[in-house]
Parts: C-alpha cells; structure tokens; sequence
C-alpha cells in the first residue's frame, strides 16, 4: 500500500521559544484555578465619554491591566517567584499582554504598570500593540513580565484558562463581555458581565490569598471611575 505523504509545517524560532516556555511551565508549576464575574456595564459606558475627555482610545484592556497592576500593589506574592529556597518578591509590577501578532503569539510589558494612569497604559498598549504586529518589538519591550494578562474576548470567547508564564507566579484570563441577567435590588437586570479567571501557582500563593486578589479586581472593575484617577 502506498503511503500516504504528510504535511510539514516548520516552527518558527518564536514558536520554537513558546513551546519551550509553555511545557516548562506545565511541568513545573503546581496550578489551582479561580473563577469570578465583574459586572463591567459603567466600565464599558464610560469608555466613550473618557475617549472624549482624553482624545485617546481606552480599551477595556487597558482597565484590565491597570486593575492588575493595582491589585498586585496590594498582594505582592501575585509578582513573587522562587529564588533558591525563598520566595522573592519582584522590584516591579510589569504587566505582560498577549498580543496574536501574524508570526505568532508575543507578550509586550509594560512596565511599573501599577505606577501608571489609565491613560498611559493605554497609550503604551497601543504603541506596544502595533509594534507587535509591525515585528517592531525590541528585547527592552518584552523582558522582565512579572505578572501576566491574557484576553480572548476579540474572538467571542466567554471563559478559558490561560498557562502562567514561566517568569511568573499567575496570569489573568478574560474573555468577551456579554449580558447576563443579574438581580439588583431585588429585581433582575441585565449587566455587561466580565469572566475572569484566575491561574495561580500553588507552590508560592494560597487559595485565600488569590481569591481576596480576584476579588479586588473585580471590584475595581465594578467601580471604573477608581481606575481613571
């Protein structure tokens, strides 16, 4: 019987790095995963009326990694990592983002994130963005990620969980906003709903620990105008 030829697609050199990050990751960070809601509907009607004020376009991934970077101001074990035998707690905040740029998957940073306006973390995502698709990025763009982001919501994904980095101890997962009914005041309301979930490297954070951290985000979510300042 003649055999049948099989396609071959070679892996880039960023795929090839990925692969290596990514399985060492899995093999050696012990997981747990928590999942919470935040109901988003000021945040996403804010957002036009601060394009408006600021002459720049605020994504709702901006509010998410200002919200992270934040929260982890307040937890500083979300940004810690094993040094020897100790835990070392990061000297910064740098929030990695996924960014699907055509020759693969790249994460910019921004760094001191918990130390910037929502307005510049905006701007910078937008640089960062399309240097990332414009295979611009320099080495200072994507190295020293203390904590990660990742959102699949541009493609109608309501919930996953993403694979912490291997220079990180979490990474927050956020899909599509969508209307859920909620009851407010006793009465059933239909709410722009964020899904978020949470990754979390059990060998450096407990389950209490990250569960008040994603509690946090989602309040600041909730009530965006605390982000804005």
């Amino acid at each position: 019987m003649e055999k049948t030829s099989t396609n071959c697609i070679p892996l880039t050199r960023i795929q090839k790095l990925i692969v290596e990050r990514m399985l060492k990751s899995k093999q050696t960070k012990p997981c747990f995963y928590l999942e919470a809601k935040a109901d988003v509907t000021e945040l996403m009607h804010m957002r036009p009326k601060l394009r408006k004020s600021f002459g720049v376009k605020i994504t709702t991934n901006a509010f998410y990694i200002r919200a992270l970077a934040l929260a982890a101001q307040k937890f500083p074990l979300m940004v810690a990592r094993f040094d020897g035998d100790n835990i070392k707690i990061a000297d910064a905040v740098n929030v990695g983002f996924a960014v699907n740029a055509p020759h693969g998957l790249v994460v910019p940073v921004i760094k001191d994130a918990n130390q910037k306006t929502l307005v510049e973390i905006a701007t910078l995502e937008k640089i960062l963005t399309e240097k990332a698709r414009d295979r611009k990025l320099t080495l200072s763009d994507i190295e020293n990620e203390t904590i990660a982001l990742s959102n699949l919501g541009a493609y109608d994904i309501y919930s996953f969980i993403g694979i912490i980095p291997p220079a990180a101890s979490c990474i927050l997962s956020v899909g599509n906003v969508i209307d859920m009914v909620r009851l407010k005041d006793g009465r059933p309301t239909v709410c722009k709903t964020l899904i978020m979930t949470l990754a979390v490297d059990h060998r450096i954070i407990n389950g209490d620990y990250a569960a008040d951290f994603l509690s946090l985000i989602a309040e600041q979510l909730q009530n965006p105008q605390q982000l804005v300042s």
